[in-house]
């Protein structure tokens, strides 16, 4: 397969290599003894993830822990609401750790990002809340990413625009084009249905298929750190210097 442009995923991708974050959350809310069954903590997840997409909430220049700290006191609201008496003061808590372990995630993708990016374009392509530049530039990693293809609609996952969005950056065809996501549903099959070759980082799945029964994607890694590896086998005037 000829390789000649990248469409990576962040959230989820290389901020966490492949673990949900609200299975990272629900494990957080566990650690802090906050008594709710799972049930009760999707539904405060969604919740979350629907105000802060909709609402005027997350502002352009919040870095992550910002993000964190709103999205976490809109599911304690939600809680709130619904009859849990909840603890505020643990928000706080739980948001640094969850950027804590961000950042310990992004340090060890730094190296791959920039392979990467020394042998093709990269755009990165996320659903997200309209900050994401503030979000890379405070991370230290914009700089891996040739453009940015951001969209803040929550049903993005139903359609193909966004990854069309990114091919049209990148200038290739979509079958030149290489998109990677956690997610099987929001990465793997728009990316596949408008001709890219697509590769799964599947490593912990939450709220879909754990198994690509389908045999959509081309391929799948459990790290994130074996995608230049992968690559270089793809495309041999690839090299990794691995």
């Amino acid at each position: 397969m000829q390789t000649r442009g990248i469409l990576l995923n962040y959230e989820g991708t290389i901020d966490t290599n492949g673990q949900h974050w609200g299975a990272i959350l629900w494990h957080k809310f566990q650690k802090h003894n906050i008594g709710l069954d799972k049930a009760a903590f999707n539904k405060a997840y969604m919740f979350s993830e629907a105000a802060l997409a909709t609402g005027d909430i997350i502002k352009p220049n919040h870095v992550f822990l910002d993000v964190l700290i709103h999205k976490i006191t809109q599911q304690f609201n939600y809680l709130t609401y619904q009859g849990y008496q909840l603890d505020y003061t643990v928000i706080d808590s739980i948001a640094k750790e969850c950027d804590q372990l961000a950042q310990r995630t992004l340090r060890k993708a730094r190296g791959i990002l920039e392979i990467l990016s020394s042998a093709f374009p990269v755009v990165l392509v996320s659903n997200f809340y309209g900050n994401l530049n503030a979000v890379l530039t405070d991370f230290g990693i914009r700089k891996y990413f040739s453009d940015v293809v951001e969209t803040t609609d929550s049903a993005s996952h139903l359609n193909t625009e966004i990854y069309e969005r990114g091919v049209k950056k990148l200038g290739y065809a979509a079958e030149e084009c290489v998109a990677v996501g956690d997610s099987y549903n929001r990465d793997i099959l728009p990316s596949k249905e408008i001709g890219c070759q697509t590769v799964w980082l599947n490593v912990e799945s939450w709220e879909e298929w754990g198994i690509d029964e389908l045999g959509i994607s081309d391929a799948e890694i459990g790290d994130f750190n074996q995608l230049p590896r992968l690559l270089e086998r793809w495309e041999p005037a690839f090299s990794t210097g691995l």
